[in-house]
C-alpha cells in the first residue's frame, strides 16, 4: 500500500459522467479513496497535461494464452474454427512448464498494466504442472500478479469432464478437479494463505461441458456461502449448445438458469449464441455477461445479440480473454462496432443520454468490478484508488480537451496514450 496519504490532482478527472477540472482525489494510507472534490489543497502529486480515469477492469482473461500470439493465423489445411484453435491451445499447454507459465503470465499482466488495466479477473483452469494434482500454477498466477502490481481476482476453475459425461484427455488432466467439495476446500486454502488486499477470489465452473448440472449447483452454493463471484463460459459455440441439448434436453444457459435461483453473483462469459428467452430469464435472476469482442472475432465465434441493448449494456463487462491483443479501448469500440455492422445502425450501446463512449467506459470499469465483486472501477469515496492517467498532448487525441475528450479517447486511441497506472495508491510510470 501507499503507507501515506496522497492528494492527487490531474488537469482533468473523470467523475462518472464527465471530465472535470480542479478535482483533487484524497487517497488514504490503505490505498482507498477518501474524498473526490474541488479543493485548493497543495497536491502531493500534480499530473500536468494528464487526465485521470478509473483503471480498466478486465473481467475475463486466460493469461497463458498470450503465448499463442504470433501463431495460428495460417490455414494451410483450409478454414479453421474455434475447435482447431483449441487444439493449438492444447499443444501449448503440453509445452508449458512452471518457468514458462510464470513468465508468460507475468508478461501478460505487465502488458495489461501498460494498457491501463488495473484489475484482472483471471479465469484460471491450467492448475497443475503435470499429471499430479499439485495446483502449482495457482500459486504462480498469484505471484505474477504480485510482481506486476495488478489487482487480481483469481477465478479458480472447476474442470471435471472433457465433454459431457466424457473422460478428460491427456492435456485436460492438467486442468482437472476431483470433485466440487475438494475443489472448494482447495480454494479455501488459497484464500487463507494469500493475505494480500489486491488478491481476491471467485468460483468458476469452466463450462457445462466440464461440470455437471449437479456440480454447478454445488459450486454456486459454495460461492454464495463464501461471498464470492461465480463465473462460467457460456454458449460461445453452436456445437456446445447442440451437445448440451442432446444430453440434457435444454440449452447450456437454461441448465445454468435451472441450477441457480439467484444469479446476482453470476457472470456468464460470451453468450455469443444465447437466445433472447434464456437471456431474459438470466437477467431477471440478476446475472451479468462478460463479452470479449477481440477474441470472439479472432476465433470466429460470432456476435452476441441482446434484444434491449440499452438495458443489456448495464449488465455487460469486458475481457481480453486469449490476450492476442491487450487493448481495452479496442474491446470497448468493437463491442459497439460489431453491433453496428450487425444491425446497420449507429449508437447501439448508449446510455440514457444517448452517449456511447461513457456507456462503453462503464462496461470496461464499474460493470467489470461488479462482476468480480470488488470496490473498484469508479473514482468514488470508499473505493480502491485504482486509476489510469492519459496523455492529453498525445497526437491521437488531437488536442481535444472539451466534451469530446472521452469520445476521442475511446474511439481514436490505443494503449500508447496511457502514461501511468495506480493500484491501491501505488503508481507505475509507463513512459
Amino acid at each position: 500500500m501507499s503507507n501515506t496519504e496522497q492528494i492527487i490532482q490531474a488537469d482533468l478527472t473523470w467523475t462518472g459522467e464527465q471530465f472535470e477540472s480542479d478535482i483533487q482525489i484524497t487517497v488514504d494510507a490503505d490505498g482507498l479513496i477518501r474524498s473526490v472534490a474541488k479543493s485548493s489543497h497543495t497536491p502531493t502529486l500534480r499530473l500536468t497535461e494528464r487526465a485521470i480515469l478509473p483503471g480498466f477492469v478486465n473481467a475475463h482473461s486466460h493469461a497463458f494464452q498470450r503465448s499463442l500470439r504470433g501463431s495460428g493465423e495460417s490455414f494451410p489445411k483450409g478454414a479453421g474454427s474455434f475447435w482447431s484453435w483449441r487444439e493449438a491451445m492444447y499443444e501449448l499447454v503440453q509445452k508449458l512448464n512452471a518457468d514458462k507459465f510464470y513468465t508468460i503470465t507475468r508478461d501478460a499482466f505487465a502488458e495489461m498494466r501498460r494498457a491501463g488495466i488495473t484489475t484482472v479477473g483471471e479465469f484460471h483452469y491450467l492448475h497443475h504442472s503435470g499429471n499430479e494434482l499439485d495446483y502449482e500454477f495457482d500459486a504462480l498466477t498469484l505471484k505474477a500478479a504480485t510482481e506486476t502490481g495488478i489487482r487480481i481476482v483469481l477465478l479458480n476453475a472447476f474442470y471435471k469432464t472433457g465433454g459431457i459425461n466424457q473422460p478428460l484427455n491427456s492435456t485436460q488432466q492438467r486442468f482437472r478437479s476431483e470433485d466440487a467439495t475438494n475443489f472448494l476446500d482447495h480454494l479455501d486454502g488459497l484464500m487463507e494463505v494469500s493475505g494480500e488486499a489486491t488478491h481476491t477470489f471467485g468460483v468458476v465452473a469452466h463450462s457445462v461441458r466440464a461440470a455437471s448440472p449437479q456440480d454447478l449447483g454445488v459450486l454456486h452454493e459454495g460461492a454464495v456461502k463464501r461471498g464470492l463471484p461465480f463465473h462460467i463460459h457460456m454458449e460461445e459455440q453452436l456445437k456446445e449448445i447442440e451437445d448440451v441439448v442432446a444430453a440434457y434436453g435444454k440449452t447450456p444457459l437454461a441448465v445454468l438458469n435451472d441450477a441457480v435461483s439467484d444469479a446476482s453473483n453470476v457472470t456468464a462469459v460470451h453468450c455469443t449464441h444465447s437466445s433472447e428467452e434464456d437471456l431474459s430469464i438470466f437477467f431477471e435472476k440478476g446475472g451479468t455477461v462478460a463479452v470479449c469482442p477481440l477474441t470472439e472475432a479472432n476465433l470466429g465465434d460470432g456476435i452476441p445479440r441482446f434484444s434491449d441493448f440499452g438495458a443489456a449494456a448495464k449488465r455487460i463487462s469486458l475481457g481480453t480473454d486469449s490476450n492476442l491483443r491487450i487493448a481495452m479501448t479496442e474491446e470497448m469500440r468493437w463491442l459497439e462496432y460489431a453491433q453496428r455492422l450487425d444491425t446497420q445502425s449507429r449508437g447501439v450501446y448508449r446510455n440514457e443520454d444517448g452517449n456511447v463512449a461513457s456507456a462503453l467506459l462503464d462496461c470496461a470499469t464499474k460493470n467489470g468490478a461488479a462482476a468480480l465483486g470488488i470496490d473498484a472501477g469508479q473514482i468514488t469515496p470508499g473505493y480502491w484508488a485504482d486509476f489510469a492517467s492519459i496523455d492529453l498532448t498525445h497526437p491521437s487525441l488531437n488536442g481535444e480537451m472539451g466534451h469530446g475528450l472521452l469520445d476521442a479517447y475511446v474511439f481514436g486511441t490505443g494503449d500508447g496514450v496511457v502514461t501511468a497506472t495506480c493500484v491501491a495508491g501505488q503508481w507505475q510510470d509507463h513512459r
